[in-house]
């Protein structure tokens, strides 16, 4: 093997050992503590929406599940920037999340509930919309006082149109 070819084959073993150490450290530190399920709560969608009736809304729930039945979201100091932000949003208000649907349609594509299934995992440290949603919910509902109702008819407008 030639010099180029070894130390390619080091740095991708020493990618792996360290997603493995993320990995094991993710299930040691409460990122995933054990949690009561979504007691009988079922997520609407995917379905049109009446006041957006050609428009497809992804799954979502109408009304607040307890904090309890929530999944925790991963820590917020696991990233930087932009990303940290909406993952700080999301700790904060876990359940108005609920209330609303992922335009990423991740709940087809990855199976998750509401946008609060995003950052149960890494999936919103990589997707643009997820994280758009998240800090639009949370400047909604902290600077102008919206409820987690008013915001999802917000989304559903924004995202509706595109």
């Amino acid at each position: 093997m030639n010099r180029k070819a070894v130390v390619l084959v080091i740095a991708l073993i020493a990618v792996v050992i360290v997603a493995v150490v993320l990995m094991r450290q993710n299930q040691t530190t409460g990122d995933t503590q054990t949690r009561a399920p979504l007691a009988q709560q079922q997520p609407v969608g995917p379905q049109q929406h009446a006041s957006h009736p050609a428009a497809h809304i992804p799954a979502h729930f109408e009304t607040m599940p307890s904090l309890t039945s929530l999944a925790p979201t991963l820590s917020p100091e696991r990233f930087t920037g932009i990303t940290r932000s909406a993952y700080q949003a999301a700790r904060e208000i876990p359940q108005t999340l609920t209330q609303l649907p992922c335009y990423c349609h991740c709940d087809q594509s990855m199976g998750h509930k509401s946008l609060h299934s995003c950052f149960e995992d890494e999936h919103a440290a990589s997707c643009a919309v997820c994280a758009t949603e998240a800090l639009t919910a949370y400047r909604l509902q902290k600077e102008q006082g919206l409820t987690p109702a008013q915001i999802r008819e917000r989304i559903i407008a924004e995202y509706s149109r595109q």
